[in-house]
């Protein structure tokens, strides 16, 4: 099953509504969010990635779906909303980044035993995709010092600002072989489209 598949116009592609709803994670929620980002558009590719985030409050889901049209990409992210003493909120949220600001797209692949690449012997071990754009930025801050350990006085603060970036990894083991065929398949798509 190939993860590509142009719809008309409005339409989600089945395969890519049936990857959400396989995820279990709130899939009418994700659903609608994801379709609102992409109105009229027509879906070229996708890619969708369920994980576990570890907490110091316990183990919640976050799931990434990530939507290619002709002139943009869409990055929707539906967490638990852990602040909720009840338990029962969800984030979800949408960003539509148009290609021309998306930055460097890098696909990253571990390959065992790379001299027998090609063969059954070979194994691809894990894969990272990560992208970057200049749509937004956030700012890292922490106090200033002088490297003295005795000096008590008010450096102010020192920071950098950074491009927003997303990373999502995936491996045989833990994602199965299909969903990082589904990652390795995505990237090269959205590597081809960016200029």
């Amino acid at each position: 099953m190939r993860q590509e598949a142009k719809t008309t116009p409005g339409q989600l592609p089945v395969s890519l509504l049936t990857q959400i709803s396989d995820c279990g994670f709130f899939p009418q929620l994700v659903t609608d969010s994801v379709a609102l980002a992409v109105g009229e558009e027509t879906v070229d590719a996708f890619l969708v990635h369920h994980e576990a985030t570890f907490a110091p409050e316990g183990i919640g889901r976050h799931l990434s779906v990530l939507v290619l049209t002709a002139t943009r990409l869409i990055v929707s992210h539906t967490d638990e909303h852990g602040d909720d003493p009840a338990g029962n909120t969800a984030i979800s949220s949408t960003e539509s980044v148009p290609l021309r600001l998306l930055g460097a797209v890098a696909l990253t692949r571990v390959v065992s035993k790379p001299e027998s690449f090609g063969s059954a012997a070979a194994e691809i071990v894990e894969t990272w995709l990560t992208l970057s754009w200049s749509t937004m930025r956030r700012i890292d801050l922490e106090p200033a010092n002088c490297g003295d350990p005795t000096c008590t006085a008010d450096h102010g603060f020192q920071g950098s600002a950074v491009a927003e970036d997303m990373v999502i990894r995936m491996s045989p083991v833990s994602d199965g072989a299909d969903s990082v065929r589904l990652l390795v398949e995505f990237g090269t798509s959205l590597q081809q489209r960016v200029h």
